[in-house]
């Protein structure tokens, strides 16, 4: 039995280092959008537990010249076994939860030089797995296209539709 409970902790702790791995991995434009995505979870009244990322599902991004570039980013989120709002979070012993669902997060923006701007406003949209639809999906897209056409840049996301 011990020996079964080690096996478990141990797997946990190695999935826990991997997600924390493929984010350090990320590019820092990516992690700024990741980084809006988990402050728009953690500030959501009705989550519970703090949530990391867990890993990309699809990235895009359109450089517009000039330094302008549009993202397109597609995360999985993961509760953790840490209590929201717990103040300086060690994520390295933040367990993931197995007993909740994923968190299925699109997230938009545009970077001016590496910085996001503020206009047009970032687009975060996370959804529970378990209730993302199909037409969900396509409601993102076609937002975050209509992103990149706000400013008059090229079809943001034409190599995911």
């Amino acid at each position: 039995m011990a020996v079964l409970l080690w096996v478990v902790l141990l797997s946990a702790g190695v999935s826990l280092s991997q997600a924390q791995e493929s984010f350090s991995k990320l590019p820092d434009i990516y992690k700024k959008g990741v980084e809006l995505a988990l402050s728009a979870i953690n500030a959501h009244h009705a989550i519970k537990d703090h949530f990391l990322f867990l890993k990309s599902i699809h990235q895009a991004e359109i450089e517009a010249g000039f330094d302008v570039v549009y993202i397109y980013h597609n995360i999985y989120l993961k509760a953790t076994k840490c209590k929201k709002g717990t103040e300086n979070v060690d994520t390295t012993t933040c367990a993931f939860r197995n007993d909740r669902p994923l968190i299925d997060c699109a997230i938009c923006y545009k970077t001016y030089a590496g910085a996001i701007e503020e206009e047009p406003k970032p687009y975060v949209s996370c959804v529970h797995k378990p209730a993302l639809t199909q037409d969900m999906k396509k409601d993102r897209i076609e937002h975050c296209n209509k992103m990149g056409y706000i400013s008059g840049s090229p079809t943001l996301l034409a190599v995911i539709s």
